[in-house]
């Protein structure tokens, strides 16, 4: 299978709703990797989901323990890691990234972003009275961000998970070669 056996970390970035945690986990099986999300680490370590932690501790208590989380994990070792959408606002969780493995931003546009999330109960930072415009708001101030960390930038708008999984293996197989 293409992409067996790649080496280092695969460090996964963008907003909510871009196909972090999906392709994430496909990505991880096709290349031998463990797969982990930072979200489901904190919700495991802390007993509680997320928008709980939010409404406990505000953003500021979950962006602390989403470092940690960060920091500790990009150390491991042949891991996919999705990341949440907001890890990149910290530089110190840019850096761990930068640092630990390849980066890749799964881009999609505002509107398919909004298809994806618009039912989902368990993202505290859209339960406002117009989530597409917050979902805007965030592409706005974010992007440039995930642009800043990434090495590699796919765009996850209108694909399955297995094409663009075999997309971004194709991609990987390639940028890596190249910096043999």
């Amino acid at each position: 299978m293409p992409g067996m056996k790649m080496p280092g970390n695969f460090f996964l970035v963008g907003l909510m709703g871009a196909g972090k945690t999906t392709v994430g986990r496909t990505l991880a099986r096709s290349t031998g990797k463990t797969f982990l999300d930072s979200d489901h680490e904190i919700e495991a370590r802390t007993g509680v989901r997320i928008p709980t932690i939010f409404e406990m501790e505000g953003e500021g208590g979950f962006r602390a323990r989403e470092c940690a989380v960060i920091s500790e994990l990009t150390a491991m070792q042949d891991i996919v890691l999705a990341t949440g959408g907001g890890a990149v606002l910290n530089p110190e969780n840019r850096a761990a990234l930068r640092r630990g493995g390849f980066v890749i931003y799964l881009r999609a546009s505002v509107d398919d972003l909004y298809q994806r999330t618009a039912h989902d109960k368990n993202r505290p930072l859209l339960q406002t009275a117009n989530p597409k415009a917050r979902l805007a708001e965030l592409f706005e101030a974010r992007d440039p961000l995930y642009r800043e960390v990434a090495d590699l930038v796919m765009d996850t708008s209108r694909q399955t998970v297995q094409h663009l999984t075999h997309q971004l293996i194709l991609q990987l197989e390639k940028t890596l070669h190249a910096h043999r």
